[in-house]
């Protein structure tokens, strides 16, 4: 029987994401404990079917403190392309001590996999990236604070196809909260488009893959700024759509109506 294996993925979140609590009280950060929710979510990519993701366990590290192992409400395998467009599953919830954190690790297990045309394919992981992707965080936690986070896998940017025709998983992950997230939302006619919606500042780019029951999109974790829109279709006869000085600012989500695509 082959053994099983699990690897670390390290997530250190970066310098300038930030957890947002949503009510303090008075209270310093000696002792007590912050209530900290940690959401699943997925930037698509129009070119797999699925990307399973096999998580067992959610370490977290606060400075000066050993790390703390939890466990997800539901350990195992998610697929990340059922959450887009504004949807998320909630993938842990737990009481963690005030202060700094440090560090957080997803623990992976190997039943990492990729679904194109059909035909499914093991996700790989170099060795080089055993350690993980390394984000910086310096965020505190209040005590009695309440605190939401989001995770949010670019499955376009995180899978690479091999000359060899394998594929391995090199995570590329965003994370954001209530307060560090800016949002905007719409819809795509017609919808046999096959559109993907883009919003890009500098070199910082973000996508969504419109439904195809009624052409919704949101793009959500997006900084504060000005970016362009485009709408890229799928499929010859429709012209890419362009807007741009789309201005987006944090907290709040920007509407940008009915977007339809002509020759």
């Amino acid at each position: 029987m082959r053994k099983k294996l699990i690897y670390p993925l390290v997530l250190m979140l970066a310098s300038t994401l930030f957890f947002i609590s949503c009510k303090k009280d008075s209270n310093n950060n000696s002792g007590g404990t912050a209530q900290v929710s940690m959401h699943l979510t997925d930037g698509p990519s129009s070119v797999y079917d699925h990307v399973y993701i096999d998580i067992q366990q959610v370490e977290v590290t606060m400075s000066g403190s050993s790390a703390v192992t939890l466990a997800p409400i539901r350990p195992g395998v998610y697929d990340i392309l059922q959450f887009r467009n504004g949807l998320d599953t909630l993938l842990m919830r737990a009481n963690l001590p005030a202060g700094t954190i440090s560090q957080i690790r997803l623990i992976l297990g190997t039943n990492n996999s990729v679904v194109v045309s059909g035909t499914s394919y093991p996700l790989n992981t170099p060795s080089a990236q055993e350690s993980g992707l390394k984000l910086n965080l310096n965020q505190t936690f209040v005590a009695n604070g309440s605190y939401d986070i989001w995770l949010d896998f670019d499955a376009a940017k995180s899978i690479v196809l091999t000359g060899s025709g394998t594929y391995k998983l090199k995570p590329v992950v965003r994370a954001y909260s209530a307060t560090t997230n800016g949002s905007v939302k719409g819809y795509i006619l017609p919808l046999t488009s096959l559109a993907v919606v883009y919003a890009i500042n500098g070199t910082d780019t973000l996508a969504a893959i419109p439904n195809s029951t009624d052409g919704f999109f949101k793009i959500s974790g997006m900084a504060s700024g000005t970016y362009t829109i485009m709408v890229q279709p799928g499929i010859s006869g429709l012209a890419v759509y362009s807007q741009t000085g789309v201005s987006v600012t944090y907290g709040t989500v920007l509407d940008l109506g009915t977007i339809t695509l002509h020759p």
